[in-house]
């Protein structure tokens, strides 16, 4: 990605994250403190609630959100109309909620929250002025996201139906890589012109990669979502030093990565990449 070319997601490609939170303030001061970000209100005056974009450097990272219920990061699903994409979610068996338009006339896009048939809770975005998470892959950005379920095989079947996904035969730790074919191709011609010679050495279809599926030994069925760091053991120790908790950590070929909860209750993972020699 460069400053002069805006990352843009196609259909189907997980591309906006935000934190719904009971308290916003107290969520920017931990993630604030955790990664660098930025936080700007973008809801007007007297609206009640809060909406606030988050940046690094001016690049949209995903945004925090006021709300009545428990703390949870969202995933949102690029879509080129999202009226049409909520109708086919309930055609197979998930729910969707009302469609919202999202900034002044709806000029930032469009979004549906929605919950698949398994319980897992998951967004709509269809973009418009917002693009999508601008910041990725970055210390302080968004990595990608992990559908964790209990029974994974029958968790993804819906995804594969809604938007084409299909399970490639990549594992980092405990994930199973989810890939959109066409994906790479995207990216090559737009934002990411060098990814296939900057992934010679990756497995194929690796450029495809859209997101994770993970196995859940008990619990509920969830999106969960993953940021880069330059250092996991330090910002494992930051977050707890700003009032989180550490769930547990692991070594992948590829990253170090740590399961996190911030104060209100938000479970989230940091990666630091950190390839394997040979």
């Amino acid at each position: 990605m460069t400053d002069q070319t805006p990352r843009t997601y196609p259909q189907g490609v997980p591309s906006w994250i935000d934190a719904r939170q009971p308290d916003p303030d107290a969520a920017q001061a931990f993630y604030g403190g955790l990664f660098g970000w930025d936080f700007e209100e973008r809801l007007p005056p007297g609206v009640p609630g809060s909406y606030r974009i988050v940046s690094i450097d001016g690049h949209e990272v995903g945004a925090v959100a006021s709300s009545d219920e428990p703390a949870t990061w969202l995933t949102y699903i690029a879509v080129d109309d999202a009226d049409a994409v909520a109708r086919r979610v309930t055609e197979l068996g998930g729910t969707a909620g009302p469609a919202e338009d999202a900034g002044p006339g709806g000029a930032a896009g469009r979004s549906v929250d929605c919950v698949d048939p398994r319980g897992a809770a998951f967004g709509l975005w269809q973009a418009r002025a917002r693009l999508g998470a601008q910041h990725v892959n970055a210390p302080g950005g968004w990595v990608f996201s992990d559908l964790r379920s209990t029974d994974p095989e029958q968790a993804i079947g819906f995804y594969e139906q809604l938007f084409g996904w299909q399970v490639s035969g990549i594992e980092e730790g405990p994930s199973a890589m989810v890939r959109l074919p066409g994906y790479g191709d995207h990216l090559a011609a737009t934002s990411d012109p060098d990814i296939r010679e900057r992934q010679a050495g990756a497995p194929e279809g690796f450029a495809d990669v859209i997101g994770a599926l993970d196995k859940l030994d008990a619990g509920a069925d969830d999106w969960h979502v993953s940021f880069s760091v330059a250092d996991r053991d330090g910002a494992a120790a930051l977050a707890e030093q700003l009032g989180g908790r550490v769930l547990g950590s692991w070594d992948g070929f590829w990253t170090r990565a740590a399961e996190l909860q911030d104060p209100q209750g938000a479970t989230f993972r940091v990666t630091q990449f950190a390839p394997q020699d040979g």
